[in-house]
């Protein structure tokens, strides 16, 4: 913060969305922190990198799917999965959701790699975000392109700021800066967001501060909500809790902590304008920010309890070798390779008759028909075998996961 901006602040001001950031963290936000990163911690450890890997492109799907429903569409998963496999539907509408959804599991995916190999950008680089929204809208149709304007439609261009009076929106009752200003905005904004100087824990306080004040400047004429949470997915890796993608915010933002119109009315909050001198010092309520943080925080660490509760890896294996006895399309046997999988990450085809206890031959027809219903899979034809997580399966496999 530390800026002394006037109650009336212009709209044009790059300073109008401050406080942007808390001088010091209150004793809840402080808290929450400590849970958070205490949590994710263990969540990034708690399984075998293979087998996180594959749980990781599972979470993905299941972040495309809660993003969705934010924006009012619902795209089940299997729909989501065709989708990346190039199979879409006949009908237009529909057509547009799974493309929708699948860019946001190809974007996300490509965040993790980066992650992963520690090539992760500054995540609220204003050349970060453009490339985002770029990748979003890659191979979007013309139809998921086309946005209605103040004098008539038009085709925005993915990547690009608005940039003219005709691109200017409202959001509710909120006025988000005039086209030919957001690119000011934006560069205030990657600046008050740089994480360089920042140490662990400012890192994760300043993610919900940055969520809301993108959304607040709007710079995109579309796209901007699925922007803003594929950014905290990456500002949560270059915060150190990101656990190998193991978690997102989106399933949180969707569901709320018992109210599922929360995100929503918390954005608006946090739009406030400061009510006070007693209010903080900038143009915005330093009080909404506080308790926006605080709530945006809480969210966090319910999803990352939540993941860590599921993915806990004796409770893990026990819960898949419960689901394939269950299976009618299985024999008994199939539960102890899920298992021997999940603690492993993964196994040679020749270990099946040890694992199962079964003549070499009837071992190794229990693991074609694991293989054949895609939960387990394997790079070569006759490489090692590791878990798979078919969206199908996997709503019996992992409750909850993907409950609205």
């Amino acid at each position: 913060m530390g800026r002394n901006t006037s109650a009336k602040m212009p709209r044009e001001n790059p300073q109008r969305i401050e406080p942007a950031l808390l001088d010091s963290a209150p004793a809840r936000v402080a808290d929450l922190i400590a849970e958070i990163s205490a949590v994710s911690a263990r969540l990034t450890g708690a399984l075998h990198p293979r087998t996180a890997a594959s749980l990781a492109h599972l979470v993905r799907i299941m972040n495309s799917y809660y993003s969705n429903l934010i924006e009012g569409h619902n795209t089940r998963p299997a729909e989501i999965v065709r989708a990346l496999a190039g199979e879409f539907d006949t009908d237009e509408s529909r057509r547009n959701l799974q493309a929708e959804a699948a860019a946001h599991v190809r974007v996300q995916e490509r965040i993790d790699r980066l992650a992963a190999d520690g090539r992760l950008s500054h995540p609220a680089d204003e050349a970060f975000i453009r490339e985002l929204h770029a990748e979003f809208y890659r191979d979007a149709p013309r139809a998921m392109l086309l946005v209605r304007g103040r004098d008539g439609e038009y085709a925005m261009e993915p990547g690009t700021f608005r940039s003219i009076v005709a691109q200017d929106v409202a959001v509710g009752r909120h006025q988000p800066p005039s086209g030919p200003y957001v690119a000011e905005f934006m560069r205030y904004f990657s600046e008050r967001y740089r994480l360089d100087g920042f140490g662990m824990a400012m890192r994760i306080m300043a993610m919900p501060a940055a969520h809301h004040r993108l959304n607040y400047i709007h710079p995109f004429p579309d796209g901007n909500g699925r922007v803003s949470r594929l950014m905290s997915h990456a500002m949560a890796h270059a915060s150190g809790i990101g656990a190998h993608g193991l978690w997102s915010i989106s399933r949180g933002l969707a569901r709320g902590l018992g109210d599922r119109s929360q995100y929503k009315r918390m954005m608006d909050y946090a739009d406030s304008p400061r009510e006070s001198d007693l209010d903080g010092r900038g143009n915005l309520s330093l009080r909404a920010l506080i308790d926006f943080t605080t709530w945006f925080l809480e969210v966090c660490l319910d999803q990352l309890r939540f993941m860590s509760e599921l993915f806990e890896l004796d409770g893990l294996a026990k819960r898949l070798r419960t689901w394939a006895e269950r299976d009618d399309r299985f024999k008994p046997e199939v539960g102890r390779l899920l298992e021997e999988a999940a603690i492993r990450g993964e196994f040679e085809r020749g270990e099946a008759s040890r694992i199962t206890g079964l003549p070499e031959r009837t071992a190794r027809r229990v693991l074609n028909e694991a293989c054949a219903a895609g939960v387990l899979a394997s790079d070569t034809p006759k490489g090692p075998v590791s878990l798979r997580f078919p969206p199908d399966d996997a709503e019996a496999m992992l409750p909850r996961l993907f409950q609205t």
